[in-house]
């Protein structure tokens, strides 16, 4: 008879039916022993249920199928976690009596009982006949121990997959609510900054004495760090979400020189104490995002300035030669350990320094992507002299990629 199951009884008949070898685990007990019948059957202290059968009697049990508990001889075998083995139930003296051949009209009957890997009991792996047969060797019980052993670890593999797998679902919704959250928060911190930002302008060209001039031009780069940090987030948060950011192409090299000088003069408005030098010569004309450029060159002046040597100058070489581009930005400073060179380009990576604990640890992956989407990349070399990040992509190239 079948009756509604408790959804995790439910789980460990679906689990077992998941196991490919079962059915053939049935036949061949049925082959080798002459049983015909022979099932994976799920025991608890109140049920008996039918998982997987092979039926050549007519016994009538299939998946999901119950017999009550107490008519059962697998109740006895979760008592006491010990098989049972009948050649023939009319000359054994412990079952001859039994209720349980007689309601079911068997004569011989095996049953081994499975356990989890933790010890649990699960069930048992049984056979019947009407006719007697030899079950009572070696060979027979090797067999059953055998693949009562493997259904045992076939069980705790597909539950594990499934815990896994369900563990990977709400990991992957967290993330997507996380980085939608990200894309929100950056998207409406973009109007306060910038309104910061207009205000500061607003007070340094009005007579003020000299402190509050300072406290203004402090805001204002304030800002501008703020910009970059949202600017960072969204470029993450868009890329994760599938949206990507096309690149707006152009061919303007005096444009790109005049942009590269204007974050170089906004980055110095931040940090006082290094010197920033700059050499650009683009001697050739070369398609780009002119914006993107832009954001990988702050990004990485920025880096520079956070882990460069204080009262070091800071160099940055620009070029154009043998129809390639590159950007190089250069600082002294400790040199980066080798164990965190290979993970410098994932996002949210620091390296901890205690002068970057604010940091997300977003700018030298945008920069990253920044140069894979323009069919380039970003290369790194530290030595205990000095640190460069260098960008580099072909001048010649078509430049068609998706990035963020």
């Amino acid at each position: 008879m079948k009756s509604t199951l408790p959804q995790s009884l439910q789980n460990d008949i679906y689990n077992i039916t998941q196991i490919s070898a079962v059915p053939s685990i049935l036949n061949i007990i049925c082959k080798s022993t002459g049983m015909r019948f022979s099932a994976v059957a799920r025991v608890t202290d109140n049920k008996w249920i039918t998982c997987v059968s092979q039926d050549e009697i007519e016994f009538g049990l299939k998946t999901g199928d119950e017999l009550v508990l107490e008519t059962t001889i697998c109740n006895e075998i979760r008592q006491h976690s010990a098989p049972v083995i009948i050649d023939e139930v009319s000359k054994s003296p412990e079952f001859c009596n039994h209720h349980t051949p007689a309601r079911y009209g068997f004569q011989s009957y095996i049953s081994f009982p499975i356990f989890r890997k933790n010890g649990e009991f699960f069930g048992t792996l049984c056979a019947i006949d009407p006719e007697p047969a030899k079950l009572n060797n070696n060979e027979v019980r090797d067999l059953f121990e055998l693949y009562t052993q493997l259904i045992s670890f076939h069980l705790d593999a597909i539950e594990e997959v499934n815990e896994l797998n369900t563990t990977l679902q709400e990991e992957k919704h967290i993330g997507e609510l996380r980085e939608t959250f990200i894309a929100v928060l950056g998207h409406d911190l973009r109007n306060p900054v910038g309104t910061t930002r207009m205000c500061a302008d607003i007070l340094l060209q009005m007579d003020l004495p000299e402190i509050a001039n300072r406290q203004a031009s402090t805001i204002k780069s304030t800002s501008y760090r703020m910009q970059g940090l949202i600017d960072n987030l969204l470029d993450f948060a868009k890329g994760h979400l599938g949206d990507g950011i096309r690149l707006e192409l152009s061919r303007n090299r005096q444009a790109l020189k005049k942009l590269l000088l204007q974050v170089s003069k906004e980055i110095k408005t931040v940090d006082s104490n290094h010197s920033l030098h700059i050499n650009i010569d683009l001697k050739d004309d070369f398609e780009c995002d002119l914006n993107r450029i832009g954001q990988l060159y702050s990004n990485l002046l920025g880096n520079a300035i956070k882990h460069g040597a204080a009262n070091m100058p800071i160099d940055t070489q620009v070029i154009t030669e043998n129809g390639m581009f590159s950007l190089a930005v250069t600082n002294s400073g400790i040199k980066i350990p080798d164990k965190k060179m290979a993970d410098l380009f994932k996002p949210f990576f620091t390296t901890n320094a205690t002068n970057n604990k604010s940091g997300l640890g977003l700018g030298l992956y945008i920069s990253s992507e920044i140069a894979k989407a323009h069919n380039g990349k970003m290369e790194v070399l530290s030595t205990v002299e000095k640190t460069q990040f260098k960008f580099t992509m072909p001048i010649k190239a078509v430049v068609n990629k998706i990035g963020l």
